[in-house]
C-alpha cells in the first residue's frame, strides 16, 4: 500500500508543481511565456559560457583513465581500505566522484553489472555515489559561469565533505550490511 502510494506521488509531483507555478504565475499577471522564453535565452547563454569549462573535466578524466593513475591508485590504498572493509572495487567512486559524476555512474554501473546488486561493494559504491558531490565539476562550472576565479576555500570545503560523505557511506555500510 505504502509503495502504491510513494509511487502515485512520485508520478504526479512534478505536474502538480508546473501547475502550481503556472497557476500563481497566472494570479500574478505575469506574462508566462514572455518570461520563459527569457529564461531560455539565459540559459543558453550560461550554457555557452561553460562549453570550455566541460571540456577540460573530460578532457582530465580521460587523461587520468588513459595513465592508469586510477587503477594504481586503487592498488596503492587496497591494504588501508582492507582493513576497513572497504573493497578495492570501490576505489575509483571515491577519485571519480570529485570529478564528474557521469564518470561515478559509470564506474558504479561496472560495479553493479560485474558483481551483482546484492554485493558489499556494490551498495557501499551506491551509498558513496549519493553520499558526495562532484566537486571540481561544481567549481569550474558554476563558479566559470558567474566568472568566480578564487576558488581556495570552496575547494577546500568541497573536498572536505566529500571525504566526510565516503567516510559516512563505509561508516553506514559497515552497520548496515
Amino acid at each position: 500500500m505504502f509503495q502504491t502510494f510513494m509511487n502515485i506521488i512520485s508520478l504526479w509531483a512534478l505536474p502538480a508543481i508546473l501547475l502550481l507555478i503556472l497557476t500563481i504565475g497566472l494570479f500574478k499577471k505575469v506574462p508566462l511565456y514572455e518570461t520563459f522564453t527569457e529564461g531560455a535565452k539565459d540559459g543558453f547563454k550560461v550554457s555557452v559560457n561553460i562549453i570550455p569549462y566541460l571540456v577540460a573535466i573530460i578532457v582530465a578524466i580521460s587523461m587520468l583513465r588513459a595513465s592508469g593513475i586510477i587503477e594504481m591508485t586503487g592498488h596503492i590504498l587496497a591494504p588501508i581500505l582492507n582493513w576497513f572493509n572497504v573493497p578495492v572495487d570501490t576505489i575509483p567512486i571515491m577519485i571519480v566522484r570529485s570529478l564528474s559524476g557521469s564518470a561515478a555512474l559509470g564506474v558504479f554501473s561496472d560495479i553493479a553489472h560485474t558483481l551483482g546488486p546484492d554485493d558489499y561493494a556494490t551498495k557501499l559504491a551506491a551509498i558513496m555515489v549519493g553520499s558526495s558531490e562532484t566537486t571540481f565539476y561544481v567549481l569550474a562550472v558554476y563558479f566559470g559561469a558567474v566568472g568566480i576565479s578564487k576558488l581556495r576555500y570552496a575547494l577546500i570545503v568541497g573536498l572536505i565533505a566529500d571525504f566526510i560523505g565516503i567516510v559516512a557511506a563505509i561508516s553506514v555500510c559497515n552497520l548496515m550490511f
